[in-house]
Order: structure tokens, then sequence, then C-alpha cells
């Protein structure tokens, strides 16, 4: 593969426009800003630090070429031959990195999250493994030091839930977890079934980036707010007030209801940030799919249809359908231990994305 190496001057220009504004004290009266100016510093930086480092190999690798045709010791020649064999696997890998880094990357990566996980097929079953997938994604998130915070929940008979939505603060939460929205397919034996035939059932998972107003903008009479009892088991005090919230979007819609607190004011809030941050992933989706079709090769469609992952648990087996990657490690899995599915759906991304950037820029 031909590599030719990109006009760095924009590039330095740009990093030094921003150490400008970062040694401004008043750059930090604007939380946002000072963030996003952070991540393009970083950004900027581990560009320019890549391209030096192409740059002195490959004008290494021309020294080494000019002196093994004018050099006649067989000694020195051997020497310099290995030496440069060495440097074009090193400028190899390098320029691939390169490469890997001048990929924007997602705006989205580091915000929050709001993960929804909703039982499919299957009834009660698939119940109690949409419970199964939040304790994983709960377990998952404390092993990032995440905080969580239940938006919504709407719970089974039998101890799962029909559906469940979670706020996921921290560091890279939305970079991590992207990749797990999907069908996700469960396989074994249940608990109420006497005769030990393993069942298929299923959950789905949608991976959402928090929305905020500058982001999405929801005008007054596009919302229809309806107030009501919120329902759930056993006559708790929840259940004695008109605390449950219900936002109907008409322009799209979509219907969002919170019940979890007992005030009205602090539903309508949550159910607000939920309808956002769903308007804003479907906005991406819009956007994502009018570029995804022009790619002949992606990990997945992002369809919350799409079965992207199987718990086999007669067979201890979790396969990833998308990478076609398996372990056998189901209980660990369960237990918040995705960090190898999440590595090798991040890795075939970055490498699809890398096609495509090459591709743009006819490399």
């Amino acid at each position: 593969m031909t590599f030719t190496l990109p006009n760095i001057e924009p590039i330095r220009k740009r990093l030094t426009e921003v150490n400008d504004q970062l040694s401004n004290p008043e750059t930090f009266k604007n939380k946002t800003l000072a963030s996003d100016l952070s991540r393009e510093h970083q950004y900027l930086s581990k560009i320019v630090q890549l391209w030096q480092q192409v740059d002195h190999q490959t004008k290494q690798i021309t020294e080494l070429e000019k002196m093994l045709a004018i050099e006649t010791d067989t000694e020195l020649l051997e020497l310099a031959k290995l030496d440069k064999e060495a440097l074009l696997k090193s400028l190899e890998t390098a320029q691939h990195n390169l490469m890997i880094a001048m990929i924007p990357p997602d705006p989205s990566d580091s915000r929050n999250t709001i993960l929804e996980i909703r039982a499919g097929t299957g009834g009660e079953e698939a119940a109690l493994f949409a419970g199964d997938l939040y304790r994983m994604y709960l377990r998952f998130a404390e092993k990032n030091r995440w905080s969580t915070e239940v938006m919504s929940s709407h719970p089974s008979e039998t101890g799962g839930f029909k559906e469940i939505i979670l706020m996921i603060r921290g560091e890279n939460v939305y970079k991590l977890l992207k990749y797990e929205s999907g069908g996700h397919r469960v396989q074994r034996i249940p608990v109420t079934e006497t005769n030990g035939r393993i069942h298929t059932s299923s959950a789905t998972v949608a991976v959402l980036p928090e929305a905020q107003e500058v982001d999405v903008s929801i005008a007054p009479d596009e919302i229809e707010i309806s107030i009501c009892h919120a329902s759930g088991p056993g006559g708790q005090g929840v259940n004695t007030t008109d605390s449950a919230v219900q936002i109907l979007h008409k322009p799209s819609g979509l219907i969002v209801t919170c019940a979890d607190e007992r005030s009205q004011q602090k539903n309508k809030a949550k159910a607000m940030q939920v309808l956002r941050s769903r308007l804003l992933k479907q906005k991406q989706d819009e956007e994502a799919k009018k570029y995804a079709d022009e790619r002949k090769q992606q990990i997945g469609s992002g369809d919350r249809s799409d079965r992207i992952r199987t718990y086999n648990f007669t067979q201890n087996r979790v396969t990833d359908h998308r990478i076609g990657l398996t372990t056998h490690n189901l209980e660990q899995v369960l237990d918040g231990s995705l960090d190898e599915f999440i590595e090798a759906l991040r890795k075939s991304d970055e490498e699809e994305r890398l096609l495509t950037f090459l591709q743009k820029n006819g490399q």
C-alpha cells in the first residue's frame, strides 16, 4: 500500500491555536469549551507526534538506501540491509498508527449514556434475561468506576424486567458501550421448565448518547404530557400520588414514561432527558444510514432487531456474531467482564473506518 504523508502545517497551526486558547484562564469559565478543546488538543498532538515519527523513519530509510548504493564493504552492507528491514517494519506500523489517528473521533464518545434494556420474545424468561443484562452492565459500570441511575423501570412478576432504562455517567461511557446496541439472545433451560428443554429468548439493548438541550430543540407544542398514577407491586407509597409522567413527541411519535420518582417534576425531567437522547440517536442513525449505504462492509446495520450476541448456558458460551468471537466464560461475562468483546469490536470498527478513510483520500 502506498502512503503519502499528509500536509501537517494546517494541523500544526490549529494545534498552536488550541494551545493558546487553553493557556487563557477565560477558556475554563466555559467547561464545555474547555473540555472540547482538551480533547481536540489530544487528537492533534497525537497526529503531529506520529507524523514526526513517520517522517524521521522515512528519512532514515532514504539515508540507508543512499549508503547501500555506494557501500562496498560486505559486512557493512549486511548490517545496513538488516537495519533497513527493521526500519521498514517499524515504518509500516507507524504509518498505520498515523492513519488511525487521523480519523476524527466520534464526538459522542465522551458523553454520558442512556442504556435501555427491553425483554423480547420469550415471555417471563425474556424478562429474566433482561434482568441478567441489567446486572451485567451494572457490574461493568462498577469496574469502570461509572455512576448509574435508574431512569425508568417496569419489573416483571418473576424478578426480571419488561423494560429498564439506566443513565450511566463517567469517562468514555458511550465510547465503550456503543457496540452493545442490538439484539441479545439467550439459550438455557428456564427454571419453570420441567422437561429440561432448552429455550431461546431475547432482549434488546439500545445505547443512546446523552443529549443536551443544544443538541435537540423541542418546541412546547411538539410534546403532549400526561400525568397518571404510578403502577407497581405491593401498594408502595409511590402508587398513592399522581407522579408518573408520560411524554408524547408528536412529530416522531416517540413516547417516554418515567414513574420511578415520587416527584412529578423529577419524573418529567428524566422523561425529557430520555426523549432528547432518543431524538439525538434517531438523528445520528439517519446520518449514519446515509453514510453506511456507501460502505460495502460493516460491523452491523445498527438495527435493534439485529442479533448481535448469543449467551448459551449449556455450553458456557458467549458468541458475538458481528466479529465471530466466541468465549467460554459466560459466568464472567454476565458478571461484567465485557472488555474482550468491546476491545475486539472497537478494533474491527477502527479498521473499517480506516478503510473508508483511505478510500476517500485515494490511498
